[in-house]
């Protein structure tokens, strides 16, 4: 499209956040074109041959995605409805340790507590009130941090988020020990908290921890079978049944190669839209962006085996996701290194073998293998060998399993996914200040200063995961203040 030309939105990056957008300004009947600097669509939920051995697809940047299955976009927007199968297995994640021993987080809340010996009640304890109503948990950790979630309208709803706020406390402070008297359920958890990338004994990543851990007993981990591509083709899909343009491997760099529009949507790093729109930000919100705070990186490795990984307790195997670090201690200490710009021994390093829940991702013998280790900001490091030793450590033999493998060390995982500053898969520190007043610090926390230009990727409000969430709630903020419309059904036409 000639940037002389006008059209009612322009949404720029392609990731789930960018699509939610897109799909929600569409619907409502409204012009969107779509430009993404790759060849593929996606952002960080795209599937390709990697030119490994055995030319299987490999998950690009997300593999599992408990979000997609628990956000109230794609509940709405309903991929199964699509096509889209999200299956789950049996245990939703799995925290091998030394001597044969492992953590095993079942589908089963119930089933989960009576293996954990004497924490299994605690577990329950912690988990049991937050299943008892996830809506309202959920209503909450997935909000715009501005307006009261539709889930949190009772007594009973605000009884869950106090009992939410409460157990975040606990888990994100000293005390995080006292309800455990073991090793195994303790370290169960924090594999979970991991995930924010940051130190684990904090409140975010408690939070996240919590969610995250409330979802494995709420119907699993799910994977979606196929790749995670096939999340982002149905939003295209959509997008393009709506009448929304897309244009592939077109980098935008300056406002000025994009055409007039009301509306403008950056699935980008705060700081690539801060170079966009130049000077025609305020100063003031120009200097937050620019200045926006990355977190801790990533190294990823992906691995073409031969065999399933040889896990020393049997168990493990039926996870599709499986966190190495050992005790809780030990990955305590990890990511306290990494977050002081060092190289901790034994990385946090987190697997997923999507081969377990969908078979067919493995093809003549060969099966693919995700796994990413935690390290410094723009870290250099081929990671490749750590993550071997650490998964080593807990599978003896893994090294004669291994028939492929590449790494994409954090300073270059950028150019997997230009939000990825750095090696930081959050696009951004997981921190309360962050997750509750965005980038930008404004009531709304989507806007960037200039009318009309929204900011909307994970650096947003509520928090990083393929969820849409961010997109979607920029686009209702956009809707109102834009076009003084009400947010259209994402439901599919029958």
């Amino acid at each position: 499209m000639n940037a002389r030309e006008s059209t009612d939105v322009v949404v720029i990056g392609s990731g789930p956040n960018g699509l939610a957008a897109a799909v929600t300004m569409a619907r409502a009947g409204l012009g969107v074109h779509l430009y993404e600097a790759e060849d593929t669509l996606g952002g960080g939920a795209r599937t390709l041959d990697l030119e490994l051995a055995g030319h299987l697809r490999h998950d690009v940047c997300s593999a599992v995605h408990p979000l997609a299955s628990a956000s109230p976009f794609f509940a709405e927007f309903d991929l199964a409805a699509r096509g889209v199968d999200l299956t789950a297995p049996a245990v939703s994640y799995a925290q091998p340790l030394d001597g044969a021993q492992a953590g095993l987080a079942f589908r089963d809340l119930e089933h989960t507590a009576d293996q954990l010996g004497a924490d299994g009640r605690a577990w329950h304890k912690l988990f049991a009130p937050l299943l008892e109503n996830l809506p309202a948990v959920l209503g909450l950790a997935l909000g715009d941090m501005r307006t009261v979630p539709p889930q949190v309208r009772t007594p009973g709803d605000l009884l869950t988020a106090i009992s939410f706020g409460l157990r975040t406390l606990n888990q994100g402070s000293p005390a995080w020990n006292l309800p455990f008297t073991e090793e195994v359920a303790p370290a169960l958890l924090t594999g979970v908290a991991s995930h924010g990338v940051a130190p684990v004994r904090a409140l975010a990543p408690a939070a996240l921890g919590l969610v995250l851990g409330a979802l494995a007993h709420a119907g699993g981990w799910t994977i979606p079978v196929g790749g995670s591509q096939v999340i982002t083709d149905a939003l295209v899909a959509d997008l393009q049944a709506h009448g929304g343009i897309v244009h592939t491997a077109t980098p935008i760099h300056d406002y000025r190669q994009l055409p007039r529009a009301r509306a403008y949507f950056l699935d980008t790093a705060p700081t690539a839209a801060a170079g966009i729109w130049g000077d025609r930000l305020p100063a003031r919100q120009a200097g937050r962006l620019h200045s926006f705070r990355h977190g801790n990186a990533v190294g990823k490795v992906d691995f073409v085996l031969s065999e399933p990984v040889p896990w020393a307790a049997g168990q493990v195997g039926d996870a599709a996701t499986v966190h190495v670090g050992g005790t809780r201690a030990e990955m305590a200490r990890a990511e306290a290194q990494i977050a002081a710009g060092r190289h901790a021994p034994d990385p946090v390093v987190l697997v997923s073998d999507p081969t377990v829940a969908d078979p067919a991702r493995g093809q003549e013998g060969l099966r693919p293998l995700w796994t990413y280790a935690h390290v410094p900001a723009g870290s250099s490091a081929d990671v490749t060998e750590a993550i071997t030793a650490q998964i080593e450590r807990f599978a003896p033999g893994f090294r004669d399993v291994v028939v492929d493998s590449r790494c994409v060390p954090a300073d270059r995982m950028s150019q997997m996914n230009a939000n990825y500053i750095g090696g930081d898969i959050g696009v951004g520190r997981l921190a309360v200040r962050r997750i509750v007043a965005g980038p930008a610090r404004g009531w709304n926390p989507y806007a960037i200063g200039i009318p009309g230009v929204y900011l909307c990727s994970s650096a947003t409000p509520p928090a990083p995961g393929v969820h849409g969430m961010c997109g979607q709630h920029a686009a209702r903020w956009a809707l109102s203040e834009r076009f003084s419309m009400k947010p259209p059904s994402l439901a599919p036409a029958p």
